[in-house]
């Protein structure tokens, strides 16, 4: 091997491990509080939930306790639920402040580059996704009926969809209403 070759194949392994090391740290990439990568749908579980919110919603911090609800009824029955912080303008001090303040029970990922908006349809907060073992999507929209329009809400919802979509696909099954209009603040372009 001739000192060019050598000095070509040396100059592509750096050019792999820095765009290797660039990969990593893609701001569009989905990832913890913490800043690693994280893929929710890894392990397979019966049932991924992903819960599109905004610390500046006040439409998704109303749900906030039923969705703690819904995690304590649920998850053990398989159920994986994330928090999903779409809008790039939010701070990671911001989002740890807003779990903390709402008492979610579940991890907040990031979604800066709308890779789980894109994968799930999202348009707004709150809104909710779940997918089955497979990954396939089940059931994408509202959490509930409680929010009519704007400004109008009822004091109980009449329907529970997302309750009703897990149990659903908790038991194997499609659910009867695959997609439910959510009411709430749009979701903003990601990176």
């Amino acid at each position: 091997m001739t000192g060019a070759t050598r000095s070509r194949l040396s100059w592509l392994a750096v050019a792999f491990a820095l765009a290797s090391a660039c990969a990593r740290h893609d701001a569009r990439q989905v990832t913890d509080l913490d800043g690693r990568a994280v893929d929710p749908f890894e392990g397979a579980p019966r049932a991924t939930v992903l819960v599109f919110v905004s610390t500046q919603c006040p439409i998704s911090n109303r749900y906030a306790p039923e969705l703690g609800r819904l995690y304590a009824e649920l998850a053990p029955r398989g159920a994986r639920f994330y928090l999903v912080y779409p809008v790039v303008a939010e701070s990671d001090a911001a989002v740890r402040e807003h779990v903390h303040d709402y008492a979610f029970p579940f991890a907040a990922l990031r979604d800066p580059g709308h890779r789980l908006v894109g994968r799930a349809g999202a348009s707004v907060t709150p809104e909710v996704a779940v997918f089955d073992r497979g990954g396939a999507l089940a059931y994408r929209g509202r959490i509930d009926d409680r929010q009519v329009d704007f400004g109008q809400a009822r004091t109980e919802p009449t329907r529970r969809d997302l309750k009703l979509a897990l149990e659903a696909v908790l038991a194997d099954r499609a659910p009867e209403v695959t997609t439910a209009p959510a009411i709430g603040c749009s979701i903003p372009p990601g990176r």
